[in-house]
């Protein structure tokens, strides 16, 4: 008796132990995770060959949602028709490549993903704020002018010496928030475009925090996805919308949705939080595998071979729990 006392013992008690590495990496995280969300994610297209022929050749890719830590992760996904390649791009995402050349005058052909996905919520702590910054997305690129004069002029006049990196990237913040007029335009312009008086929508919110922190040497990226919006709530954006990752010292990469925090009641929410609505679709503001387009890409050739009809492309995102 004695000895299976023993045994269970020593069976029960690792167990029960103290795990001080654990119990660190809890203490130096720098955020806190107070809910979480999940969600069944059905994305659809319908491809029709309306033309006389099919095409030589035919592809599409569609960016896959993936694990992103800490914001989401997948709990299943399936692809349909299943005949097709996984590639990775230069920013690490995704995309199923199908090869639709077969794809008869009259045809149609659906593809389909759906997925399950656990959202988390975060809040940063931004107490740490002084150190130094990673040497990757800090220079200008297209729709992300940086360098650009207009840009780099309201950068320095509002930042101030004393200011941390948090503090700067704050002030261009509420600075968007105050002075930018929501307009979905459906168009890609960008952040020197924002300056103007023509109205913006996510693309130019996000653009425009992006290049101003890259122009005060901080890294920032553009991030792509989906948003969650409870019909009996009020519209702020669209399903597809764009938000920012900044980096911030002893924080690492922290959310910042400058589009949703445009209101004064809800600048707090979208400051180095992440509400649970987001879904990562993509990082970075031009995936080449996108070929200038967003979430998914399409080409035949050669064009005049037979004319290649999309409908019933979308999304539905359902919590379940």
């Amino acid at each position: 008796m004695k000895l299976l006392l023993l045994l269970w013992l020593l069976i029960i008690l690792p167990s029960c132990q103290f795990n001080p590495q654990a119990e660190d990496e809890k203490l130096n995280s720098p955020f806190t995770s107070s809910s979480s969300v999940t969600y069944h994610v059905s994305q659809n297209f319908t491809l029709l060959n309306e033309g006389p022929l099919a095409a030589e050749k035919h592809n599409s890719w569609i960016a896959l949602i993936g694990d992103h830590a800490p914001y989401q992760e997948i709990v299943s996904r399936d692809i349909h028709p299943e005949n097709y390649l996984i590639i990775t791009d230069e920013y690490g995402n995704q995309y199923a490549e199908f090869d639709l050349k077969d794809l008869a005058p009259g045809a149609s052909e659906q593809l389909n993903i759906d997925y399950e996905i656990t959202v988390k919520e975060l809040a940063y702590d931004l107490d740490d704020c002084r150190g130094d910054l990673p040497q990757e997305f800090d220079q200008p690129e297209l729709h992300i002018e940086s360098n650009n004069p207009q840009i780099v002029d309201l950068a320095n006049k509002l930042s101030l010496p004393e200011q941390t990196i948090c503090e700067q990237v704050r002030a261009f913040y509420d600075h968007i928030g105050q002075n930018l007029v929501y307009t979905y335009n459906g168009d890609d312009w960008g952040a020197q475009a924002a300056l103007g008086k023509m109205g913006a929508d996510c693309t130019e919110y996000s653009s425009l925090l992006i290049a101003l922190s890259r122009s005060s040497g901080i890294p920032a990226r553009y991030v792509e996805g989906l948003l969650f919006m409870d019909e009996r709530g009020p519209t702020l954006a669209r399903q597809e919308h764009a938000w920012v990752e900044v980096f911030f010292p002893g924080s690492g990469w922290v959310p910042i949705d400058p589009t949703l925090g445009r209101s004064s009641l809800t600048r707090e929410q979208h400051f180095a939080r992440y509400s649970p609505n987001h879904i990562i679709v993509t990082k970075g503001r031009h995936p080449s595998t996108l070929r200038g387009a967003s979430y998914w890409s399409h080409l035949y050739w050669p064009g005049d071979s037979t004319t290649i009809h999309i409908e019933n492309a979308g999304w539905t995102i359902t919590p379940i729990g």
